[in-house]
């Protein structure tokens, strides 16, 4: 069983959904990102979510746009991102770490030295938002056959004759993306992700995680009554961009993290 199974398993049994929580790797620097990454479990996140800077995260709002810039700034690599995979290893073999971003980056590393070498380092899963299960034989199917998730993500625009496809080979979880439109957006109505959720479970039985514009314990709460996990990124990531330090930055987004959480726990009971 992998670590992405064994924790929806856990969380199933608690009768509880999964907080995933998304920060760019590299931001504000290298020093601060590494001690929100491994503060995050303690904070109350189930998977983390690491995303990997590009020069053109087109799916991103403005929020995780220049957390991207600031990360690259400083000089963050690929390579730098699997190395803090690795350093966050040496601590905890227990949380799943989902990369996410885009394909250009992993083109230019090399796919089959990036599947090593995000295996070797302990990543569990990848999100590559700009890679159609048209491609799977790019990506998908050589990270799996590795043994790490590829996660594809599902939105409101995806009828009932295209989900298939987009499931297909899909493992992991869903990413249901509640809203069309960019990170750090407008939110979903309750009735809406009820729906949603209802039609991915009739296609899959993959647990399905709801992500876009949650931000707040409320939101994430009744969120957390409908989904099996609750993804929470821009909300986090506008902490460090208003933070006037880099030290306020850690504090301040492990803070919102174990609020969002405390909401998420709290849903069922």
């Amino acid at each position: 069983m992998s670590r992405i199974e064994a924790c929806f398993a856990q969380l199933k049994q608690q009768n509880r959904a999964a907080l995933v929580t998304f920060v760019t790797s590299g931001d504000p620097n290298y020093s601060s990102a590494m001690q929100i990454f491994k503060g995050l479990p303690d904070a109350g996140a189930d998977v983390i979510e690491l995303g990997m800077p590009f020069t053109d995260p087109m799916a991103d709002g403005p929020a995780i746009q220049l957390a991207n810039q600031r990360a690259l700034k400083n000089g963050h690599t690929l390579r730098k991102t699997l190395q803090m995979v690795r350093e966050f290893r040496q601590d905890n073999q227990s949380t799943p770490v989902v990369l996410m971003g885009y394909f250009n980056p992993i083109h230019h590393y090399g796919v089959d030295n990036f599947v090593r070498d995000a295996h070797e380092v302990g990543v569990d899963g990848l999100i590559v938002v700009d890679v159609p299960p048209e491609h799977n034989e790019e990506l998908c199917e050589p990270a799996q056959a590795a043994g790490i998730d590829f996660i594809r993500l599902a939105t409101p625009t995806t009828d009932d004759q295209r989900l298939p496809k987009v499931l297909n080979h899909s493992s992991g979880f869903i990413y249901y993306v509640s809203v069309a439109g960019i990170t750090g957006g407008a939110t979903a109505s309750l009735e809406h992700v009820e729906e949603a959720v209802a039609r991915l479970r009739h296609h899959s039985d993959l647990p399905v995680c709801i992500g876009f514009g949650i931000r707040t314990a409320e939101h994430a709460a009744n969120v957390a009554r409908l989904a099996d996990g609750v993804v929470v990124g821009s909300a986090l990531v506008d902490k460090i961009n208003q933070a006037a330090t880099p030290e306020q930055a850690v504090a301040d987004v492990l803070a919102q993290c174990r609020e969002i959480s405390t909401g998420v726990r709290g849903a069922r009971l």
